[in-house]
């Protein structure tokens, strides 16, 4: 979020948008399409679909932790206040503790983590508004990555079955075609959709046939 926040000050916006874009956006990738978009000259009505278009990957994330945290008499309001927070760094580490947790002590601790992260994440941009300019051009691009590689580091250290696996080695597989192929923006969620479903189907069969051989 530290590159987000110098990538809004190089296209002209105040220190605030920055800020209150990962509060509202709460997404790297979204708030980099919104300012890319922006200094392009994009309408006002483009930047926002573009940037669900962009998002649109939280929703799978939201659909298998959800029911993870409610129980019964859980209102929607909170249930819809958490979906704001799913982003991968508390997806992943969320999917990977929760398990193990009471059901009673899921929300709060997510919500502890992920406001945590949130602040942090707040902070980093605000200060990368002012600090971006005085670091090396590729760090502050490296900057960038960190999210994405920490969100990998994750998902292997959680995988534990062959779906897992399969997923990883799929997204891997097909991201060279998804970037060569499918046009800006939507390539990450074309991956996500082909390499899971086949992943899926592989798994399928496997079990199919363990379950032929008992």
């Amino acid at each position: 979020l530290i590159g987000v926040g110098g990538l809004a000050r190089d296209v002209g916006y105040p220190m605030g948008a920055g800020v209150l874009s990962t509060i509202l956006i709460w997404a790297a990738p979204g708030q980099m399409v919104m300012f890319g978009a922006i200094a392009a000259g994009a309408a006002l009505p483009a930047v926002a679909i573009a940037v669900s278009l962009s998002s649109i990957r939280f929703l799978p994330m939201c659909v298998a932790l959800l029911p993870m945290l409610r129980r019964p008499g859980t209102p929607t309001w909170l249930l819809l206040l958490i979906a704001h927070y799913v982003a991968i760094t508390a997806w992943v580490h969320s999917m990977r503790v929760l398990p193990d947790m009471p059901i009673e002590a899921r929300i709060p601790y997510f919500l502890g983590f992920a406001n945590t992260v949130l602040i942090a994440a707040t902070l980093a941009t605000g200060a990368g508004y002012y600090l971006i300019g005085q670091l090396p051009t590729a760090f502050a691009a490296g900057l960038l990555l960190t999210s994405p590689l920490f969100f990998l580091v994750n998902m292997v250290a959680s995988a534990r079955q062959t779906i897992d696996w399969l997923a990883l080695g799929l997204g891997f597989g097909l991201a060279p075609f998804a970037i060569a192929v499918v046009p800006a923006g939507l390539d990450l969620l074309v991956e996500g959709l082909v390499g899971g479903t086949l992943a899926y189907l592989v798994h399928r069969i496997l079990r199919a046939r363990r379950e032929a051989r008992r």
